[in-house]
């Protein structure tokens, strides 16, 4: 159970991202009356959810009320119109913690003013407590506050700390867009399998277990993704000759250089 004075928290959005981050602080025990959620228009689920926990629901920012933390979890293209009307929440001491891709904190400081601010990006399997966050925190941050935000974030998967703002690009491109990558990995094999002759439907079966499956082995194993490979590999055999087709000098290794980099130098461009 998660112990400790987290103070008041208020997450603004309630959407994929902000519905799954209270659902991983309720259920690690920080109390739903510490807790408000600013959303205009969240779902039935959520409201139950909400109420349930004894959290406290607001459709607009009220008098009064100053945030300890500020967790942003609305898009990037909502922040400039959202970030104004939340100054009033602002104290001194509030930490900023922002799951928006793309937004700088100097974007989010010329709205809410210089603040202790965490850049994180999770990735969407934190909607089942199985995701992976890289956070950057700028120098106003203490280390009490960010071991604060790091117990916050974790509730959906394991976070990695970069130790500059610009690293947050990097890792958007490998891990925030990266489920993607690996749903398409599913698409990719299904097709190939159904060219091989198998119903459509069994191909696409057999992928999507097999990703999963391997996926789980990866997350159980204590040895690298390497070692792995290897173990399924028999000198000669059908994996190998697979692998001889993946690993070739055009192969898989290119395509991830070129692919990651075109989404990296697109996080920077969105940054801008």
């Amino acid at each position: 159970m998660m112990q400790g004075a987290f103070g008041k928290i208020v997450l603004v959005g309630a959407g994929n991202m902000g519905s799954a981050m209270l659902a991983g602080w309720l259920k690690n025990g920080i109390p739903g009356a510490s807790i408000t959620v600013l959303d205009p228009s969240p779902s039935e689920r959520i409201l139950e959810q909400i109420g349930a926990a004894g959290a406290q629901h607001l459709t607009q920012v009220p008098d009064g009320l100053v945030a300890d933390i500020l967790f942003l979890a609305i898009k990037p293209q909502m922040m400039d119109a959202v970030l104004p009307g939340l100054k009033p929440l602002m104290a001194g001491t509030t930490t900023v913690v922002s799951v928006a891709a793309g937004t700088t904190i100097a974007a989010m400081a010329r709205h809410l003013g210089p603040s202790p601010t965490v850049r994180a990006m999770p990735n969407t399997p934190a909607m089942i407590g199985r995701g992976v966050t890289g956070a950057f925190a700028n120098d106003a941050v203490t280390e009490a506050q960010r071991e604060i935000v790091h117990r916050l974030l974790k509730v959906s998967g394991p976070v990695e700390w970069v130790d500059s703002e610009a690293a947050i690009n990097a890792v958007t491109a490998l891990s925030g867009s990266g489920p993607a990558y690996v749903f398409y990995l599913v698409e990719c094999m299904a097709e190939a399998g159904r060219k091989s002759g198998l119903p459509a439907d069994l191909a696409m079966r057999l992928a999507r277990e097999t990703v999963a499956g391997a996926g789980e082995l990866l997350h159980q194993s204590p040895d690298p993704a390497e070692t792995l490979r290897r173990n399924v590999t028999s000198p000669g055999g059908t994996t190998a000759a697979a692998l001889g087709v993946l690993m070739a000098e055009n192969g898989m290794q290119p395509l991830f250089d070129r692919a990651i980099e075109a989404a990296r130098l697109r996080a920077e461009e969105l940054s801008q």
